[in-house]
């Protein structure tokens, strides 16, 4: 399998594309065609728009001029598999069942041994678009169990193309089998052996393949007068981070730039391909990330939080705040800004408003539909909810953000070399135990100290205190008495159930054999 096949024949492409349009319908202009594009570890800071001064991100930032600007936007939590969980299911983690009670207030996530996966009591975004006809592929990093009965085309998409797991590698396949790419319903290869990444340089196609599955599939559908749902999910800038050749060594900030200019490169070319095909102005595009950038990775191989604290798996803005833009040229106004508190929950909601269809009505939808701030620029008043596992952490009301819970990672973990917060200790706040402050919360006016470092002081002389409390407990109160959790997805490791031999594999002579069962309760460090 050679990776430059999905490169060849762009400029044909593009000729039999403007030669069939000539004879295409349009389509269905009721039921737009939507495509969300799911960033990896990509970090607030890392936009031009949002004072980045590399200048990595010319087509982000022209996407933002066209748009919709959301500077106070969030994840559903600080790590990939249950933010991207949140996204596909409108509810927060805590309830879909993507976390773990093995330790208190842990981030998990879905590695190879993990033996669960989405819940089948789950209604996935693409399950509920079928209604309306919607063809749905996802392109790149899936991150919701690996196991068959998890897959995307068992949860609701059509087409798959790229990776259950992270480009994690290469291994000893005696012990642990490298990530398999998929087709489809099959595996095709595996990274590091067909779909080459250079350990050494960081050179790899993966985003040019990723950007031309989807613009093969944007063409397909718009001949197929069909509308279609895009999941865009790249990884390339989620360590070990890579670039191809072309864009290696670009950017002002090494190979962790290197990877943003050419996913910046591939957002300009997927939306240029809309005009050409002239499905632009029925076409619903949303950018973002699935949590803040990963600083213990180092400066080389993670991004930018602008001024926000701290990082990836934590609970405070910059493990959770994320670069966010809507695009739709003719229906969103161009060049403006939402102020409005945003998640990346409120995604499923809106694209389900915006196909004609309704949220499930059996069970709690956390994400709002943001079609009122997309079309008219208004604010809904509504708090967020930061978790790390089974604990809520924090809660952000209006400007202030309360923390009823403080904690970077431990000082084991942190002796050892891991820091979620390089060069932004705050006494008191970046705690390396779990400080619970249930009683007496720390508030923080966001606007006035977007870096967490001044929290207001509390007792009976300050007003400001006691008014923010007073309103926040009332929210967190109405929460917590509301709040059923979901079974737990996150607590199970088996190395028996790694991606030895996965669907496809026998064809490729590819099939390795598991060890014997021996399942074991995941150990969560942080």
């Amino acid at each position: 399998l050679e990776m430059g096949n999905w490169r060849s024949g762009s400029a044909a492409l593009l000729f039999w594309a403007l030669f069939a349009l000539r004879t295409v319908e349009p389509q269905n202009v009721s039921a737009p065609n939507i495509i969300i594009m799911i960033m990896d570890d990509m970090g607030w800071g890392d936009l031009g728009v949002f004072g980045q001064p590399s200048k990595e991100t010319p087509n982000l930032d022209m996407m933002a001029s066209q748009g919709m600007l959301f500077p106070d936007f969030y994840t559903a939590n600080p790590l990939c598999s249950p933010s991207r969980a949140a996204l596909l299911t409108g509810r927060l983690p805590i309830r879909n069942g993507f976390y773990t009670t093995n330790a208190h207030a842990r981030n998990a996530y879905t590695p190879q041994e993990i033996v669960g996966g989405i819940s089948k009591e789950e209604i996935l975004l693409p399950e509920i678009l079928k209604k309306r006809g919607y063809v749905s592929k996802i392109v790149g990093k899936w991150h919701l169990g690996h196991r068959e009965q998890y897959l995307p085309l068992e949860r609701g998409f059509d087409q798959w193309f790229g990776s259950p797991n992270c480009h994690f590698g290469p291994y000893n396949t005696s012990y642990r089998p490298n990530i398999p790419v998929y087709n489809n319903s099959e595996m095709i290869g595996r990274y590091y052996e067909e779909f080459e990444i250079d350990e050494r340089t960081g050179e790899s196609n993966l985003t040019q393949i990723y950007l031309q599955e989807g613009l093969d599939f944007i063409f397909q559908q718009t001949l197929a007068r069909q509308p279609f749902f895009l999941y865009w999910a790249p990884d390339a800038t989620h360590a070990p981070v890579y670039a191809s050749k072309h864009f290696l060594g670009k950017s002002q900030r090494g190979r962790y730039g290197d990877a943003v200019m050419e996913l910046d490169y591939s957002v300009g070319q997927i939306l240029a391909w809309l005009v050409t095909l002239g499905i632009d102005k029925n076409t619903f595009v949303f950018f973002t990330s699935d949590n803040g950038a990963a600083l213990m990775s180092g400066p080389k191989q993670s991004g930018s939080n602008g001024p926000f604290l701290c990082g990836k798996e934590t609970t405070f803005e910059g493990g959770m705040r994320e670069p966010a833009i809507a695009w739709w040229p003719g229906h969103i106004p161009a060049g403006t800004v939402s102020y409005q508190l945003g998640s990346v929950m409120d995604l499923f909601t809106t694209s389900l408003t915006l196909a004609g269809l309704a949220a499930p009505f059996d069970r709690v939808i956390d994400g709002l539909d943001l079609t009122p701030s997309l079309f008219n620029n208004s604010m809904t008043d509504r708090p967020i909810f930061y978790y790390r596992g089974n604990q809520m952490m924090a809660v952000r009301v209006g400007p202030y953000k309360a923390h009823y819970w403080t904690w970077s990672n431990s000082w084991e973990e942190f002796n050892k070399g891991i820091n979620f917060c390089p060069g932004q200790e705050v006494t008191g706040v970046t705690t390396h135990t779990q400080q619970e402050h249930t009683m007496q919360p720390l508030i923080i006016h966001l606007g006035r100290d977007p870096g967490e470092k001044y929290p207001i002081r509390y007792g009976v002389l300050s007003k400001e205190y006691q008014t923010v409390l007073s309103r926040v407990t009332l929210i967190v109160e109405e929460h917590q008495k509301t709040l059923v959790p979901g079974q737990p997805q996150l607590n199970m490791c088996d190395l028996a159930v790694m991606n030895w031999a996965p669907p496809g594999c026998e064809r490729l002579g590819k099939c390795l054999k598991p060890p014997q069962s021996q399942p074991w309760k995941c150990d969560w460090p942080h």
